[in-house]
């Protein structure tokens, strides 16, 4: 392994991208205190009808129908489902035993006869609650998990620095969701988990090269800064190949998977470019504040 003096001189940019992303994280926090997020049925309870027509139908005719029917007093979202066939129906409301019933008269009065219920689903409100404290615990647990880790495998402060670089990460992402107004389900959840366990691999492959580096010869002059610019340079073939392709897999499941998959896909698009950015800008900044060191690494 060759130790480069010239490199990509990435540390020479860490106040621009600290108030880059302090600006957004801003943003961020705002936009989910003043617009929240859109929680879908999974966090709030509701009933989901889902219905199939033997001809393509139009969401714009359904809502209309409905409307007509009052049924939009009870917040109701319309939706594709994997095709033009499928409509997927959320009632943010009090549980109705006879809801899907209701339904699938308004719509056969209204547009087809052939249309049939697929699927009628309720979720209570103290389900839904228990599900939000759940996703919440799970990201918590997720973090404390990992600060563990890397304490563990590196040094305490790029320990902190990554796990201060994945809040960073799902701040943004739900405050771009918020922004949006995309709806957060239980799918956004393992998203953003799958987020998690995305940057945080691409930064502990920066931290590895670190390490390898100042053990390569501990005696060679050459500042924090030089060995965290030449580390980020040696590994980043690496990782945009990889967030590349990845980024091609998510953008194909946000095309070709139907609506259902549309957060979920969007949660992924967004965690890889920010992730992959907190990875190089993030990280290795926050542990060279907190004053980290060749001889941290050096075995």
């Amino acid at each position: 392994m060759k130790l480069e003096r010239k490199s990509i001189d990435f540390m020479r940019w860490i106040k621009v991208s600290s108030f880059f992303s302090i600006s957004i994280i801003v943003i961020s926090i705002f936009s989910i205190l003043t617009r929240q997020l859109n929680l879908g049925l999974d966090f709030t309870g509701g009933t989901l009808v889902e219905v199939r027509f033997k001809n393509p139908v139009n969401l714009a005719s359904v809502r209309s129908i409905l409307n007509e029917k009052d049924f939009f007093n009870n917040n109701v979202i319309v939706q594709h489902l994997g095709s033009s066939h499928d409509i997927m129906i959320r009632f943010q409301s009090d549980h109705n035993q006879d809801l899907g019933i209701q339904v699938l008269n308004a719509l056969k009065h209204g547009n087809d006869e052939n249309v049939k219920i697929r699927r009628v689903e309720f979720i209570g409100p103290v389900v839904g609650n228990e599900l939000k404290e759940s996703g919440i615990l799970a990201i918590i647990f997720s973090l404390i998990c990992i600060l563990l880790y890397v304490s563990i495998r590196f040094e305490w402060r790029l320990a902190i620095g990554a796990i201060l670089a994945l809040v960073h990460d799902l701040i943004i992402t739900l405050g771009i969701f918020s922004i949006m107004q995309i709806e957060v389900d239980l799918t956004i959840i393992a998203a953003l988990l799958t987020v998690i366990g995305y940057s945080l691999n691409d930064t502990v492959v920066i931290f590895d090269r670190i390490r390898e580096n100042c053990n390569y010869k501990p005696n060679l002059t050459l500042s924090p800064d030089d060995i965290i610019n030449n580390s980020i340079t040696q590994t980043l073939n690496r990782t945009l190949i990889t967030s590349g392709t990845t980024l091609f897999v998510v953008i194909a499941l946000f095309t070709y998977g139907g609506t259902t998959f549309h957060g979920f896909a969007i949660a992924l698009c967004l965690g890889i470019i920010i992730g992959t950015y907190s990875s190089i800008y993030i990280a290795s900044s926050l542990a060279l504040k907190l004053g980290i060191t060749k001889k941290h690494f050096v075995n």
